[in-house]
């Protein structure tokens, strides 16, 4: 087997984040093992207490920033968590761009805030509930350097909870979204939204044509629909009833949900540059809606007119609208294949005087998360998912030139959230394995420095961690890429970890997460392998593609190589006494491991995974994806597609125990799949446990059941792994 560590990186937090970087420039530049160097960090480890699930959990959070348009100004959120009630407040702080060395300042916005954004005539506006109707509406505030916050008043007064704004680039008009009735002219009305409740009884009435009945983690509430409406600023109050962006009611109106749901935000509406219209993404809401990936892009005049379908010749998905700012053009993201959600995004331009559309980053092999204009409207500055970093990539709009942005030392790891400013910097937050977001800024487009310390310090009191990358020869003879995580200094063999990600188009790349987070299972003394297998993201489309209709093929042996390379590479990876744990796809992994690699691992955890593909099939909600994994028809239509992969026909082979994890509002692999699994286990008489969450979805957000999951977890590995009857 072909290992090769010639790439190899390694990512550490520590009390000081220069050092940090040093370190890792001259872990890129060095051979790994350095006597002297390992013996420093042993002995600063053992003064550390490792990182915690509590730590996990309560750790502050750094959310995006804004800046204001003359760039002198950056607001940020931070969310703290309380150590004892888990409660979770967010406190907005502002600090200069001019003098990097004032401190930042906490923000008293005089109430609940949230979503807060400049607008160019200098106010914040934010989210509020404080007003009287106690649902939230658009404030604003005039804020200082210094955090001064004065003239603080409230713009909107609107019959229903506004979810979310954007403010026209005059600063004379605004545009507001949420959830009201079609059947509505104005931003909420009487009755709105209980037409599916006939009565007498409590029974909710769906009917075959109107799309989802359920999505996500929430039953649909038909005629009820995302919606957006523009209204004038005067005197920094939102007059009259607003101009709807899906226009008025009628046989062949825009009927859907703007932005998108169950993730689309601010990234899927904008203004035009001269503030006469604005651009929006949605997908139409129909019987055909849980197969379809059709998202178009919209423009509405605000005439009161039905809006314009600017991408009706592209059956797939575009998104990501971004209007430059000169107002010549129209960059957007777009994919080719319909029904295909993990099809390549890429970047378009629209001609808005002449309506032209060409493709700018065809032979870019890369797609795309985010896009921006610079203020000069010369570039646009992307995101993309690259190997196992995610950087920033500049793109020339005349010749299409894409230009990789060399913005931290040692590893790009995760950037997002960049904002370009007029002066050529650029602010941006980064994580990593090691730590999450921090904001930092570039000053014409090089090395950034960090702005904040949010939770870096903090961590920098907890024992290091160690991230190293390795490629592999994989399925195919492909090259495939993994990540080692483990306590830096600790001495000994470890027990190992095999991470999973699901998707299964994702990856487990040199980022932070709150929930499967590879330094806090470190931490507790595993070497945690993660294998990007055929099907990640961030090496090119066709590896994307490789894992359709094949499921438990190529995946599962690059699965067992990487493993086996890691523990080749590593010395200290002992893979004979090993768990693996998974969700989602990695969730259907950690049963197909049950029964066609059983004799691998001493314990398995799977969370919300696929257990029987037939059953999945029909209970699933957006049925687009199910469909086209297993080659583009049904089940019914083609039955042995789904059978060739499906964890329940090996269940006579299964023998190792599992925890089976999952949550009752999960609509995207229903719960039901996990209590099968469970029930599988029980009839073998296999140890097992079943960990249930009644009040979460696909993901576990509640910090106490976060604390709850992560308990169960570890003691499920310890009782496996590090136990004297193992």
């Amino acid at each position: 087997m072909n290992i090769s560590a010639t790439k190899i990186s390694f990512t550490r937090t520590g009390p000081s984040r220069l050092v940090g970087r040093l370190v890792a420039l001259v872990a890129l530049c060095a051979v790994p093992a350095v006597p002297a160097m390992a013996q420093s960090r042993a002995a600063a480890a053992d003064a550390r207490a490792p990182m915690t699930a509590q730590d996990l959990v309560t750790l502050p959070r750094l959310g995006a920033a804004v800046v204001s348009g003359d760039g002198t100004l950056a607001v940020y959120p931070v969310t703290e968590t309380d150590p004892a009630s888990y409660q979770r407040t967010t406190a907005f702080y502002v600090r200069s761009l001019r003098d990097t060395r004032a401190p930042a300042t906490r923000l008293d916005l005089g109430g609940s805030a949230s979503s807060a954004a400049f607008a160019d005539d200098g106010w914040l506006y934010f989210l509020s509930d404080r007003g009287e109707g106690g649902t939230d509406q658009v404030w604003r505030a005039r804020v200082s350097a210094t955090g001064t916050v004065s003239d603080i008043a409230q713009v909107t007064a609107l019959k229903a909870a506004v979810g979310g704004f954007a403010v026209a680039p005059d600063a004379t008009k605004i545009a507001v979204w949420g959830d009201i009735g079609r059947e509505c002219a104005s931003f909420g009305c009487d009755p709105d939204g209980s037409t599916h409740l006939p009565g007498p009884g409590t029974g909710r009435l769906y009917d075959a044509e109107v799309g989802f009945v359920r999505h996500w983690d929430q039953w649909e509430t038909p005629g009820v629909y995302g919606r957006a409406f523009a209204f004038p600023l005067t005197g920094g109050k939102a007059s009259g009833n607003g101009v709807p962006l899906d226009g008025p009611p009628g046989k062949s109106a825009l009927v859907g949900d703007t932005p998108t749901k169950p993730f689309g935000g601010n990234e899927e509406i904008a203004w035009a540059a001269d503030g006469h219209g604005l651009f929006f993404a949605a997908r139409k809401s129909d019987a055909a809606e849980p197969r379809s990936t059709n998202v178009d892009l919209w423009f509405n005049d605000l005439s009161g007119r039905a809006p314009i379908n600017l991408t009706e010749s592209n059956e797939a998905t575009d998104t990501l609208p971004a209007p430059s700012p000169d107002g010549k053009y129209l960059a957007y993201a777009a994919m080719a294949r319909p029904g295909y959600e993990a099809d390549k995004l890429t970047v378009m331009l629209r001609d808005l005087a002449t309506g032209q559309v060409r493709a700018l980053t065809t032979d870019w092999d890369r797609s795309v998360g985010s896009l921006t204009w610079t203020p000069d409207s010369k570039f646009i500055v992307a995101t993309a998912q690259d190997v196992l970093d995610t950087p920033a990539f500049r793109i020339d709009p005349v010749t299409g030139k894409v230009d990789k942005l060399d913005l931290m030392a040692g590893t790009e790891a995760h950037i997002g959230d960049v904002v370009p400013l007029a002066n050529g910097d650029l602010v941006f937050t980064r994580a990593s394995i090691g730590a999450p977001n921090e904001l930092y800024l570039a000053r014409k487009w090089g090395q950034a420095m960090p702005l904040t310390d949010v939770a870096t310090s903090t961590l920098g009191k907890r024992a290091p961690i160690v991230t190293r990358r390795f490629s592999f020869t994989g399925a195919n003879g492909d090259t495939v890429w993994g990540q080692i995580t483990k306590l830096d200094g600790r001495k000994g063999p470890m027990p190992a970890i095999l991470y999973v990600h699901g998707g299964p188009q994702g990856s487990f790349n040199d980022a932070w997460s709150t929930r499967w987070n590879p330094r806090v299972v470190a931490s507790q003394g595993y070497a945690v392998v993660s294998i990007d297998f055929h099907g990640s993201t961030g090496y090119g489309q066709a590896f994307t593609d490789s894992i359709t209709n094949d499921w438990g093929g190529k995946p599962l042996e690059d699965l067992q190589k990487g493993f086996a390379a890691a523990g080749a590479l590593d010395a200290q990876i002992d893979t004979d006494n090993a768990c693996a744990m998974g969700a989602s796809y990695g969730g259907y992994m950690m049963n197909w491991i049950a029964g066609r690699w059983p004799d691998k691992f001493k314990c398995l955890v799977q969370h919300d995974g696929v257990f029987d593909a037939r059953a999945m099939a029909y209970e699933t909600e957006e049925l687009w994806f199910d469909t086209w994994e297993h080659g583009g028809k049904t089940y019914f239509e083609d039955p042995a597609a789904y059978e060739k992969w499906n964890p329940v026909n090996y269940v006579d082979q299964w023998k190792t125990p599992m925890l089976v994890i999952t949550g009752e509002k999960d609509f995207r692999i229903p719960y039901t799949q996990g209590l099968a699994s469970f029930t599988a286990l029980q009839m073998k008489n296999i140890p097992a446990q079943l960990l249930v969450f009644p009040d979460e979805n696909h993901w576990v957000l509640k910090p106490k059941n976060s604390l709850q999951w992560h308990n169960t977890v570890f003691g499920w590995l310890d009782r496996w792994l590090n136990s004297a009857s193992k």
